[in-house]
């Protein structure tokens, strides 16, 4: 493309403001925008203690669990069915491997990938009336999720908690990233998480450039170069901090690194491959996809298979940070997953939403339960809260695609 051809382009883009892209994506700005008022809020309200080293680690470390399951969660709403069971299953497993280890004496890196496939074989088996005889999502997720809860009791009838003793198991929900180095001039700041800080900062600017140049070069609209330069800063302000703040307190965690490999891997297979494509295709119009010749049938079982390996994830996750299996592990998982995905932009009518705005719903629950309980508030007023901001989101996506 020639540079007057480019520069036409970029003319072009400047027509487009910021009120006018906020209008063109008010559902996927909306939650960071929320987000970003909610901690505000809840770092006046509690002190600053909503924003402090340990609070933010802490954070990251509960939304970890139900993150993945999100994740999920997204992609199963996104095909237009709905997952009951992931909260059980995801119990079911956390106990499978905690006795698996505990009783049965198997080696934690064995257990793991067991439990893994062992999710998937679940979900799969699961979707298979959903899939080749039409029954609703619905009903065969909620039949499945009695079955998972019924295992998990069996599993701890005897004892009714199950202790992990294994450190590397209790170092995936407990642990952080060793350091590299001290710097005397830093304090006790975690320089790893620092320099992954600074690595993300330079990927974010590097992808985003490269994006920018790729739509202009399909002659696709963009924003202006002033306003690009905007996002950018932001969005390097806001990485910066979070490694700055998770430097005071021990670095990085174990379970934030899996939700960020989680993340990465299923927002480039959602965006970059054809089968992501292809599930946004089912998602949008199940018969015009079949006629085009995707098969429904098989992407509703990779989608629930894929459901069923987070929900193992998720499972382990969660055991390994209580470092024990429990009757109640799973207990409202899937409310806080759907609840998630919801509030972060996914669709109820399907073939809309995306990963990383469904992790920004999940970061935007957990702030609430989190900064509601630094303020003392009582469970009670906190379940209506975020019944009140599900309801919202619900009826925010509907007004918005009505408009749009």
């Amino acid at each position: 493309m020639g540079l007057a051809e480019q520069t036409e382009l970029e003319a072009k883009a400047k027509t487009k403001g910021l009120m006018e892209i906020l209008k063109e994506n008010v559902s996927e700005y909306f939650m960071f925008i929320a987000l970003i008022v909610i901690m505000i809020y809840f770092s006046f309200t509690t002190d600053g203690a909503f924003i402090s080293p340990r609070n933010i680690s802490n954070l990251f470390n509960q939304v970890g669990y139900i993150a993945v399951l999100a994740v999920g969660m997204t992609l199963v709403i996104i095909i237009r069915h709905i997952d009951l069971s992931v909260g059980y299953l995801a119990g079911c497993m956390g106990a499978f491997a905690a006795i698996a280890m505990t009783r049965w004496g198997m080696s934690v890196w064995v257990v793991l990938p067991i439990v893994l496939i062992l999710g998937v074989i679940s979900s799969l088996v699961m979707a298979s009336p959903i899939a080749k005889l039409g029954v609703p999502a619905f009903v065969s997720t909620m039949a499945a999720g009695l079955i998972f809860r019924g295992a998990l009791l069996l599993a701890t009838m005897g004892t009714g908690t199950i202790v992990i003793k294994d450190q590397v198991f209790n170092a995936i929900g407990n642990g952080f990233i060793p350091d590299i180095m001290k710097i005397p001039a830093l304090g006790n700041r975690h320089i790893l998480t620092l320099l992954i800080g600074a690595v993300a900062i330079v990927l974010n600017i590097f992808t985003s450039l490269r994006t920018r140049r790729a739509k202009i070069a399909y002659k696709f609209e963009v924003p202006s170069f002033g306003l690009f330069i905007l996002q950018m800063l932001l969005m390097s302000v806001v990485i910066g901090y979070i490694a700055w703040v998770l430097s005071g307190y021990n670095g990085i965690s174990w379970s934030l690194v899996l939700v960020i490999l989680v993340v990465a891997v299923f927002q480039f297979i959602t965006t970059k491959t054809p089968l992501g494509r292809h599930i946004y295709a089912v998602g949008g119009n199940p018969e015009a996809a079949e006629l085009s010749g995707i098969s429904v049938q098989k992407i509703t079982f990779i989608v629930f298979g894929a459901m069923g390996f987070l929900s193992a994830l998720s499972g382990v996750m969660y055991a390994s940070r209580l470092q024990s299996a429990t009757t109640t592990a799973g207990l409202g998982f899937e409310t806080d997953a759907i609840a998630a995905a919801f509030v972060g932009g996914v669709s109820a009518a399907g073939g809309v939403g995306t990963i990383v705005g469904s992790i920004v719903g999940a970061l935007v629950m957990m702030s609430l339960n989190s900064g509601m309980n630094l303020m003392g508030i009582d469970s009670s007023i906190q379940y209506i809260v975020r019944g009140a901001v599900l309801v919202l989101a619900v009826i925010f996506d509907r007004i918005t695609r009505k408009n749009q």
